[in-house]
């Protein structure tokens, strides 16, 4: 879509704050520059995060999960983060390396509040680091070091309005095309997608971790 010369686009500051005037006083002051012990004990709670990072060739949005608590916060400036088996694109991590900047998203089942850091992470090997991460035998490759610069959660309405806890609106996986449907069709057939579906379940029972 062009937009050149289309006086209905927004692309100044000016003209988003005629439009959505001031924030209320508690969207500024529920931010902070360190995790908080309310701000810790959601990061604990949380099963399930989204790791954005931004490098040379654009941005990247990743999902992380395992069971509630597996990003540790050592103090309060730090939050340490497991570089679980994934499918070792490593976009996030390559990111990483070359421009530090991250944002973080933390859900909680059940809970309409999430909560956002924006900070600079670096990656580390350090084996007294990956130690603190033991589950099912393994370990990480990596761990993920964030120095968090602002935290504060965000309110509860996206979470209402979209129902995501609400049980009666998940759908059925097979609503939608299979995995090996989708990988056949973009490839134009070049992959084995019955072949992937038949394989999935066993494949993901062995490399979860």
């Amino acid at each position: 879509m062009d937009t050149t010369g289309d006086d209905s686009f927004i692309r100044d500051e000016a003209a988003l704050a005629t439009i959505y005037g001031e924030s209320p006083p508690g969207a500024i002051l529920k931010e902070v520059a360190y995790i908080h012990p309310h701000y810790r004990a959601m990061i604990e709670a949380s099963p399930f995060m989204v790791l954005a990072t931004s490098g040379p060739e654009g941005l990247d949005c990743s999902p992380r999960g395992d069971p509630a608590g597996f990003v540790q916060v050592p103090d309060d400036r730090t939050v340490l983060i497991p570089d679980r088996r994934g499918n070792n694109r490593i976009d996030s991590l390559r990111n990483i390396v070359r421009d530090g900047r991250v944002a973080l998203l933390f859900l909680i089942p059940g809970v309409g509040e999430t909560l956002r850091i924006n900070g600079v992470a670096s990656i580390s090997v350090a084996p007294d680091l990956i130690g603190r991460f033991p589950y099912r035998g393994t370990l990480p490759r990596s761990v993920i070091v964030v120095r968090a610069q602002t935290v504060y959660f965000q309110c509860a309405k996206a979470i209402m309005r979209s129902e995501l806890w609400n049980p009666d609106k998940h759908i059925a996986r097979s609503a939608l095309p299979s995995t090996g449907t989708i990988l056949a069709d973009v490839t134009a057939g070049q992959f084995d997608g019955a072949q992937y579906d038949r394989d999935s379940p066993e494949r993901l029972r062995a490399t979860i971790y």
